[in-house]
């Protein structure tokens, strides 16, 4: 019964008269185990079955009455209300109501009082009554004449006031609720009370528990009648804004029924939490849970979990903390809370909301107001301005339409985060509801009357009435007033009119808004000024009277905030005291003027910081605080700020510095006493430390002992024990002994620890050893431990040597062996665990003789670090070079102690380290550190919750913090660059190193050859201490200054030295960069290239040669050259542009040479030369390769007379050019058969005589030298069969074409000749065949006569000879020369004028012909040379005339030709007739590139 009275009063909850098999697994992993009964206190089966029996006939009966007593009530209370109701109905069926009556005084009277109850313990009790009052009474609860305070009890008491009727519910009463309660009346008029008694009563045999484990039969189950335990409960949480959090608490519900969860409800604030988007619950599984998936400050405050048991109720609560989420700019403030809408009306509606807390932040300057359509996303913001206090008036509102509120605060760094939205409200007229009556007939019928239909029919509205001001601020004030009696049927609206306060100048205000409800806000008055109001109800039919104007009204200014209104005054003394190792209880005292006080929002902060952080985010009402999250160990101070609807108070005055430690009290009671050693006279015993020590380290234990079959405890000593073991002598052999231990402190003796199981005291005789006792823990982590503990007191027959370790996880009897081999030593590393078990140790010791008794069961341990555990930190004092382990603990209190271990071994005294501490960090100095000092080094903080850590100083590890050491007593100078040079400008040479870190005070020197060199001419030496850098500039560095450069530092106690040497291939190198640089620093002074000469490719395949210039003027002249020819480009360069390019079209080999840019003027000259060979010219034919193999179109076919030729097109082709032919993957090479070739714009080749061999599939391979572009073309079926009747038309046109018969020179165009003189027109013809040959003049044939006569002599020359021209002779002769393939006809106009006539002007533009000379005998021409092979047609150059020359001395004159054996470059002249069978050329199957 004692340990379930513990259990009952840690749980907070009614206890169970039975206990099942469930709850006794409840109560094991709760509660401290429990002794064995002893077999004198056992009851038979009989006795147990009779017993239960009486107690469920107890039971039974006392249900029973419980249940009658409910019945009765409710039907009391239900008949009381509904007699309420009908007083109401009865009220509001009157026409008119009686103001006069209302207004009389009347004491406070109770139509229902108290009355008396008798229930049964741990069942609930309400006492309710109904009073009656004017004004309307206020009262209050009293038990014993002490007033009832819920707080005290929390979830005992609830006192409510609903429809009129006060209520005070007792959830579950016990003896000590016996007592005469009192309802206290009161108001201005006096006081009445009304008195009940309530008797609680305890059911027989209630007191002796139930030891059968067996559950009462219950006809029918419901969720309140489920017996309800509560297990792991959720504790103090901590949120963000934004984020989401669950509240879970696990249970033990029997029976356990899927389908029947217990009644589970949560309260937040002592308010009633119901499921909606914002909150999520949920029952069952063995779990309640509370899910908030939308956190807003607004959800901090105290969480409750009420469940509904079957002997009443049992709760938990905990507190939820919700900080800011990060603000929207830095400085920002926090988001504002708890938005409300009242005064609900058609167009208006009055926000109100919460201020943020203000820590760190600057002060809040104002809000914004936002509001959105329900079912929409578009916030619209409602003020221009900041309002500066938490209360705005939007109006503007649509009748029936929804909205949500929103606020933003604003300070002078930017605006907050918006606050959660508001609840939906609708804008609906108020009045509209009060102007309904309802009226019951017989409880069953409404008659819903209209106030309309009473006021007949009412065109003019009357005139509000009661105009005054309901809200005053420095920003607006919001008037109100009465609507007007009688109103009418017709849509009502309101005019306000205003004026200073005595003038009567009215002016109207709403004149842009048709307003609709009785309530307006004015913004727009003067600072200091008084205004009066009036208001007139309008409709369609007109307007009424204006009403009674307000009292005078004045706007409320910074100077002169009446008391009643601002900020509440600071709140006063805040006092501090410890709570727990991780909260603390603050304390104040409330403002002097508290001013509507909305709350209190306290801060804190580290002592000795000066930062201040929030201990709430949403206004604590009451004034004292638990503030949870502290650093234990830790010591804080604390401020308190008071919050209304202005705004935060001034800070109140800080806390005294407290540190972070539990409450002090006595220590709980030490468990798992066990028994070590037994001689037949005396026993020794070893128990366990209690799990919490008060607060104060544990330094007394105090045994008691009692036979087992008695009642009596007798004290063992009297002297407190220090150690946790004891041996308790004078004892008799072979009796049975019980033992309890006490634990103190400075606070006191703690409570007994539970008796021990009956131990005989009887010698120990057995040659194994004895348990092993005191096992403890250390350094738990996620995956391992450390197990300690004590060797056995009784050894056995020889000593021990080893120890075997067992594990097993919580709850199961399956032991595994940990060690393969006994131990040698205490203690046991053990790893490979999993996360979140948790698992039981035993300890089993070894000797000679074999394995002994195991040792008692460790406490169960999770694996699981601490939060925030640190590990031991090896390193080196960065001042005195000293080796060290340091261990920050996680939490600490002021008794606890750093203990430090080597090898598990307390180290103690030791003139080889040192401990310090300083606040939560302990330090461990080696003095000497070597090889004796390595090992396994530990550390463990008494009086806290396992805080340890362990590190292993391996021999690697003290070796490289001895050389760090070393380097810390040794310093030197850390330098990131050692002594180096660089080449600058004008051809100095700096030589600079860089140090990590210098100091203001470093001196240093550079020594060059052994000699100390110092700042002076031509010489530079400085420092930069931010960079570390070092440098020294030689202005003109020579072929002197070779030699050893070294710079020596010193900085404190550091030193640091570098050399450079400069001699050698080193020296030569910098000394010709240096004159380089001298050179060029020279020859920028004038005119110069800022890049020389480059080449580019531009998209049409130009190579263009650039260069940029720099420093030129309008007189710079700039020249090109080719191998020093001097090139003029097209457009003269322009050096003001800063670049200039010379383009080089058609790029081949013959561009090959030197190219040299030449820029000058009065300032000097400079020169930039680009070799266009080698590689720069195989780079820019990959260029060209590239642009031209990017552009290159597929193959195109085109027949020619000598074969099929095929043809790739691209912007640019040049022979130059990587390219290759291929016939089926293999190479084509240049021969007779096989003829390649190309021009600017494309490649070719041509099939000599094409056979079937040469079928199949042709490509070219264009190479850049980086990527190979590929064209390729399939001749081959169809195609190739095309192609090659196209090329056999073509040859065979070609054949005729050449042996057709022709003129191949000879004969002029015109001929002008004097009369009587001798015309011989003669010509060279050929054809194969020879050709025939006709002459004809006026296109008529001419005959051979005397006069004309004809010849064609050899078959090449054909002449045509006139003895004495005449006149007639003159016209259009012509020559036809024509074979079986062909022919040409030609023309010639001849001319004849007598003598003394001007020779006429020649035609067709030839030069003037002189007179006909006497015929000559015409040389014959040599045989014409065969036509070109190649039958494409080339335009001839023009042909002149031949000169006809005249002989005096013979009567005929005959033309000769310039040329008696002419070559044409062409078969066919220009001015020949076309052949008979012009030539056709067929088109390639793949058309050509456009």
């Amino acid at each position: 019964m004692i340990l379930w009275t513990q259990f009952i009063r840690t749980s907070q909850t009614s206890s169970s008269k039975s206990v099942s098999q469930v709850q006794a697994q409840a109560t094991v992993a709760m509660a401290e185990p429990a002794y064995t009964i002893p077999a004198f206190r056992q009851r038979t089966a009989d006795e147990g079955t009779e017993e239960y029996q009486r107690v469920s006939t107890k039971v039974g009966k006392g249900l029973t009455v419980i249940q009658e007593e409910l019945h009765r009530m409710r039907m009391t209370t239900k008949a009381q209300v509904d007699s309420i109701a009908i007083q109401r109905e009865v009220r509001n069926m009157m026409y008119k109501k009686t103001d006069v009556l209302e207004d009389i005084p009347k004491l406070p009277d109770f139509l229902v009082a108290l009355r008396p109850h008798t229930v049964w313990e741990k069942t609930p009790v309400k006492l309710f009554c109904t009073v009656q009052g004017n004004p309307r009474p206020i009262v209050k609860w009293y038990k014993g004449g002490v007033p009832v305070d819920p707080l005290t009890a929390p979830g005992k008491y609830k006192i409510e006031n609903k429809y009129g009727v006060h209520s005070l519910i007792i959830s579950r009463c016990a003896v000590s609720d016996t007592a005469e309660y009192s309802a206290v009346a009161t108001n201005i008029h006096g006081t009445t009370t009304s008195k009940a008694t309530v008797t609680v009563k305890r059911a027989a045999g209630s007191g002796e528990p139930c030891q059968l484990g067996l559950v009462p039969h219950l006809t029918e189950i419901y969720p309140s009648k489920l017996e309800v335990s509560m297990l792991d409960r959720f504790s103090v949480s901590f949120g963000v804004e934004g984020g989401s959090i669950s509240l879970v608490c696990t249970l033990v519900v029997v029976p356990d029924l899927p389908n029947l969860p217990p009644l589970a409800q949560w309260y937040r604030d002592d308010k009633l939490l119901k499921p909606s988007k914002l909150v999520e619950m949920s029952v069952g599984g063995g779990a309640a849970r509370l899910t908030l998936p939308h956190l807003a400050k607004d959800d901090e405050g105290l969480y409750t979990l009420r469940i509904f048991t079957k002997d009443g109720t049992t709760e938990h609560s905990a507190y939820l903390f919700v900080s800011d989420a990060a603000p929207s700019a830095p400085g920002a403030p926090g988001a504002p809370l708890s938005v409300k809408a009242y005064d609900i009306n058609a167009d208006y509606v009055l926000v109100a909301w919460k201020p943020p807390n203000t820590v760190n932040e600057m002060a809040i300057t104002g809000y914004f107001v936002d509001r959105c359509e329900s079912g929409s996303d578009k916030w619209v913001q409602c003020n221009d301005a900041p309002v500066k206090v938490c209360k705005y008036p939007v109006h503007g509102l649509k009748v029936g339409h929804s909205y949500h509120f929103r606020v933003r605060a604003v300070n002078s760094t930017g605006i907050s985060r918006p606050s959660r939205k508001s609840d939906k409200v609708t804008a609906l007229d108020a009045a509209e509801s009060e102007r309904l009556q309802v009226i019951k007939i017989e409880g069953k019928y409404d008659i819903v009357i209209k106030d309309d239909d009473l006021e007949g029919y009412v065109t003019i509205p009357g005139e509000p009435t009661d105009v005054h001001a309901s809200e005053i601020f420095k920003s607006y004030v919001v008037l109100s007033w009465k609507p007007p009696s009688p109103r009418g049927r017709a849509p009502l609206w309101y005019v306000i009119e205003k004026c200073l306060a005595g003038t009567g100048a009215w002016q109207r205000i709403n004149t842009a808004v048709k307003l609709h409800s009785p309530r307006y806000p004015v913004f727009d008055l003067q600072d200091g000024q008084k205004y009066q109001f009036r208001v007139y109800s309008v409709n369609l039919y007109g307007s009424s009277e204006a009403s009674e104007p307000s009292e005078p009204i004045q706007k409320v200014d910074e100077d002169g905030i009446p008391p009643w209104s601002g900020v509440p005054s600071a709140p006063g003394q805040v006092v501090a005291t410890r709570n727990t190792k991780s909260s603390v209880f603050v304390q104040w005292d409330a403002p002097k003027y508290l001013k509507n006080l909305m709350g209190y929002y306290i801060d804190g902060r580290i002592a000795g910081s000066k930062e201040w952080f929030p201990c709430n985010h949403k206004p604590f009402k009451h004034n004292r605080f638990v503030v949870h999250g502290l650093i234990p160990g830790e010591s804080y101070t604390f401020r308190v700020q008071a919050v209304n609807v202005y705004g935060l108070s001034e800070e109140s005055q800080e806390s005294s510095s407290i540190t972070v430690e539990p409450a002090l009290a006595t220590p709980s009671a030490p468990f798992g006493i066990t028994l070590l050693s037994c001689d037949g006279s005396s026993m020794t015993l070893a128990w366990k430390k209690p799990k919490h020590f008060g607060g104060s380290k544990v330094n007394a234990y105090y045994i008691d002992k009692r036979n087992a079959d008695s009642l009596v405890w007798k004290e063992v000593n009297l002297v407190a024990v220090k150690e946790r073991i004891c041996t308790v002598d004078n004892l008799t052999e072979g009796t049975f002994y019980e033992f309890k231990v006490q634990a103190a402190n400075m606070a006191g003796v703690g409570v007994p620890s539970a008796p021990s199981a009956p131990m005989k005291c009887e010698a120990w005789t057995m040659e194994e050893p004895g348990p092993a006792y005191d096992l403890s823990f250390s350094e738990v982590r996620g995956q391992s431990l450390v197990l300690l503990w004590k060797a056995p007191v009784y050894t056995g027959a020889s000593a021990v040597t080893g120890y075997l370790v067992d594990m097993a996880n919580k709850g199961s009897s399956e032991f595994v062996t940990l060690t393969q081999e006994a131990v040698n030593h205490c203690y046991l590393k053990v790893t490979g665990l999993k996360e979140g078990e948790t698992y039981v140790f035993r300890v089993r010791s070894v000797n000679a003789a074999g394995v002994g008794k195991p040792s008692q069961l460790s406490e169960p341990i999770c694996a699981k670090a601490l939060p925030g555990t640190q590990e031991i930190v090896a390193g080196v004092d960065e001042e005195t070079g000293d080796v060290f382990l340091s261990f920050e603990a996680c939490e600490i209190c002021e008794t606890s102690k750093f203990v430090w271990s080597k090898n598990y071994k307390a180290i103690g005294e030791c003139p080889r380290v040192a401990v310090t501490k300083k606040g939560r960090t302990s330090r461990l100095t080696f003095s000497s550190p070597d090889k004796d000092d390595l090992g396994a080094y530990s550390v463990i903080v008494t009086d806290t919750n396992g805080v340890s850590a362990s590190h292993t100083l391996t021999e690697d590890a003290l070796n490289t913090m001895l050389e760090l050491s070393y380097a810390i007593r040794h310093p030197i100078v850390p330098l990131k660059h050692g002594l180096n040079y660089e080449v600058l400008e004008k051809g100095h040479v700096r030589f600079w190193l860089q140090a990590v870190k210098l100091s203001s005070s470093v001196s240093y020197r550079f020594i060059v050859n052994d000699k100390e060199v110092t700042s002076g001419e031509g010489i530079k030496i400085s420092h930069d201490v931010a960079t570390g850098v070092i440098q020294m500039t030689l202005d003109h560095f020579t072929r002197a200054n070779d030699g050893t450069y070294t710079v020596q530092i010193h900085d404190g106690k550091a030193k640091a030295q570098s050399s450079l040497v400069m001699v050698g291939d080193v020296f030569k190198a910098a000394l010709k960069e240096a004159e380089f640089q001298r050179k060029e620093h020279i020859r920028k002074q004038g005119p110069h290239f800022s890049e020389y000469l480059y080449f580019t490719i531009t998209e049409d395949c130009t190579v263009m040669l650039a260069c940029k210039l720099a420093n030129v003027k309008k007189e710079t002249s700039f020249h090109w050259y080719k191998e020093d020819d001097e090139i003029v480009p097209e457009t003269p360069p322009n050096v003001m542009s800063g670049a200039c390019a010379l383009p080089i079209p058609l790029f081949s080999r013959k561009d090959h040479g030197i190219y040299k840019a030449v820029l000058s003027d009065d300032r000097g000259k400079d020169t930039s030369l680009f070799d266009i060979s080698g590689k720069v010219f195989d780079d820019i034919i990959n260029a060209l390769a590239q642009n031209a193999g990017a552009s290159a179109s597929e193959l195109v076919l085109q027949c020619t007379p000598e074969g099929i030729r095929l043809q790739c097109y691209m912007n640019y082709y040049t022979e130059e050019m990587k390219t290759v032919w291929k016939h089926k993957e293999s190479k084509i090479a240049s021969s007779e058969k096989m003829r390649i070739g190309g021009t600017a714009e494309m490649a070719w080749m041509q099939i000599c005589d094409p056979s079937d061999k040469e079928k199949g599939n042709y490509s070219i391979e264009i190479s850049d030298g980086v990527q190979t572009h590929t064209r390729s073309f399939d001749l081959s079926g169809q195609a190739y069969t095309d192609a090659y009747e196209e090329y056999l038309r073509l040859k065979a046109a070609a054949f005729a074409e050449k042996n057709r018969g022709r003129v191949v020179g000879g004969l002029p165009d015109v001929v002008t000749i004097m009369e009587a003189k001798s015309l011989s027109l003669t010509c060279t013809v050929w054809g194969e065949p020879t050709p025939e040959v006709t002459w004809f003049k006026n296109e008529q044939e001419v005959a051979s006569t005397e006069h004309t006569k004809v010849t064609f002599e050899g078959g090449k020359f054909a002449s045509l000879v006139i003895t004495k021209v005449t006149p007639e002779d003159s016209g259009k002769y012509s020559i036809n020369v024509r074979n079986k393939y062909g022919g040409e006809f030609v023309e010639i106009t001849v001319s004849v004028y007598k003598q003394g006539e001007q020779i006429p002007e020649p035609k067709l533009g030839h030069p003037k012909t002189p007179a006909a000379t006497p015929v000559s005998t015409p040389v014959p021409p040599k045989s014409p040379a065969p036509p070109p092979k190649t039958p494409t047609p080339v335009p001839p150059k023009a042909q002149t005339p031949a000169s006809m020359r005249s002989q005096a001395s013979t009567p005929a004159s005959t033309p000769i030709p310039k040329s008696p054996t002419p070559t044409p470059k062409s078969p066919t002249p220009s001015r020949s007739a076309k052949s008979p069978t012009p030539p056709r050329f067929m088109k390639s199957p793949t058309p050509p590139r456009k």
